[in-house]
């Protein structure tokens, strides 16, 4: 082979990968060559869900082709269409389409990851795990930590006067406890004590190394390359932290027949009766099937490294955001503190599950802070059976990645008038004035967040114990969180300043 023929060859073969979507009458855009949409997460200026929202923005088009590196992938702009993928159309569209190898990794047979029947077997095992009823027999536990919040807020406050605080840190470790405590039931108390084992797990699962992301991305955009990371033995060491933590913590419930009420309990009920128990008052997870387990360790493992994942940065961030958005908005701050007030109050002075419950103004600005500021800013699916775009000619292939930009519709004027603003009233009853197909800040369809609930509760709580406790200071002059660019959840490039003082 001559040298001239050699160098042709990546050439051709670059130039046909990235006319792929001409060739199959799609519209495209980000043909930027070799990193396509992904351009300026290479270089370091966007994240990734900020990169596919800038490609949101470049067009008007419903169906748009871009590819993700060397992976051509479509874009959904439409809000029906991307509402269609997710619920009415789920059967063409029911995998993500990332790395899952339930047989070699066990772990990463997470509720998340999982394909097909045994996602749909896992979900339907799942789902007694979420009911009002466990969430409130949770919530004492959940709430023991919000006052450690408090204390800890209150110790760096003068006795007199105000003072700026960084909420995004102090809610981050008080997401980290809620994981902690309610999904692996571990009594930490990272206030006290930053340096705990799990704060230490939790610090390298958030890290930003060049192996991370390398990683992150190969799971994503490559699970073949993930598969054979994983087949040549290279481990991640937070992964592999976890994996201890959880067996440690599995062995010693078993054995000494401890009895809690958390998630984890739960899942040592499937374990070890092949079910979750769908009666509320009863958490006993003795073994029912002579010794015989229907769920590995290495599974349970996955489990709780997905709800820690999962629930981390979305209780930390819409509870931080919320509160930043509060001090820029001083009615709806008013209306939060007597929302807050009342309940309270109807139930005789305590902050209780059902006090939490009736707080519906609060609620509303939870939904409407996810909205803003979805802690995942976009949904993937991968097609499952070829799918005909309603309306036109074009085909959707099987096994062409789909990518929906939650924060492109949730930020999109057509969607939702003024979308910048922050209105919780948005979401009350005899004021919806927006398209309710484009709002899907814990996902929609059957592969909607299994815990949106249980997320919600925890932000609340946060919200209600600071509001309950502190004064927070107006902010003069109104002004836009700034976004970082590493990972792919909505991280302040800045953290959340706002200032604050003991209550009078």
């Amino acid at each position: 082979m001559s040298r001239a023929t050699f160098w042709k060859c990546p050439y051709v073969y670059l130039k046909w990968t990235f006319s792929y979507w001409d060739r199959k009458g799609f519209p495209s855009t980000g043909v930027s060559i070799p990193f396509g949409a992904l351009e300026s997460v290479a270089k370091g200026k966007r994240s990734f869900g900020m990169a596919i929202y800038d490609m949101y923005q470049s067009t008007k088009e419903p169906v748009i082709g871009m590819y993700l590196t060397l992976r051509p992938a479509l874009l959904i702009r439409d809000a029906q269409l991307a509402h269609n993928v997710l619920v009415k159309d789920f059967a063409s569209f029911h995998d993500r389409g990332i790395y899952v190898d339930e047989k070699n990794d066990p772990m990463s047979a997470s509720l998340f990851q999982l394909q097909g029947a045994s996602w749909r077997a896992l979900r339907i095992k799942l789902t007694p795990s979420f009911t009002s009823g466990k969430l409130k027999a949770m919530f004492a536990t959940s709430d023991s930590v919000g006052d450690k919040l408090v204390a800890s807020m209150k110790a760096q406050l003068p006795e007199t006067g105000s003072k700026e605080l960084e909420l995004k840190k102090l809610m981050a470790t008080y997401a980290i406890d809620i994981i902690a405590t309610t999904i692996f039931g571990l009594d930490i108390d990272s206030f006290a004590d930053p340096n705990n084992e799990f704060q230490a797990i939790s610090k390298k699962l958030n890290r930003k190394h060049f192996e991370d992301i390398i990683r992150g991305a190969a799971s994503f955009l490559f699970p073949g390359l993930e598969k054979f990371f994983v087949q040549i033995g290279w481990k991640q060491e937070a992964t592999e932290r976890m994996r201890r933590l959880s067996h440690r913590t599995v062995d010693l419930r078993e054995e000494n027949n401890i009895e809690r009420k958390d998630l984890l309990q739960l899942l040592l009920q499937l374990r070890n009766q092949g079910k979750i128990n769908t009666d509320d008052s009863v958490w006993s997870a003795e073994s029912t099937k002579n010794g015989v387990k229907s769920m590995s360790k290495d599974v349970i493992a996955g489990q709780l490294l997905l709800f820690y994942i999962a629930g981390y940065e979305t209780t930390a961030s819409t509870a931080a955001f919320t509160l930043y958005e509060l001090t820029q908005n001083p009615e709806v701050m008013e209306k939060a503190k007597e929302d807050v007030r009342r309940a309270i109050e109807k139930h005789g002075g305590k902050l209780t599950y059902d006090a939490i419950s009736d707080m519906k103004y609060l609620e509303a600005c939870v939904l409407e802070t996810a909205r803003k500021y979805p802690a995942l800013p976009l949904l993937n699916r991968i097609c499952t059976q070829d799918y005909p775009v309603p309306h036109s000619k074009l085909v959707i292939r099987k096994g062409t990645p789909v990518i929906i930009s939650v924060i492109g519709m949730h930020r999109d004027a057509e969607y939702f008038p003024d979308p910048l603003s922050y209105q919780p009233e948005r979401y009350l009853e005899d004021n919806k004035n927006f398209n309710q197909a484009a709002y899907m800040p814990f996902g929609e369809g059957p592969r909607m967040c299994i815990g949106a609930r249980m997320g919600k509760v925890n932000v609340k709580i946060a919200i209600a114990k600071v509001l309950s406790n502190f004064d927070l200071e107006i902010r003069k002059e109104k002004s836009e969180i700034e976004f970082g660019v590493n990972g792919v959840p909505l991280m302040p490039k800045s953290g959340v300043p706002v200032r604050l003082s003991l209550k009078k």
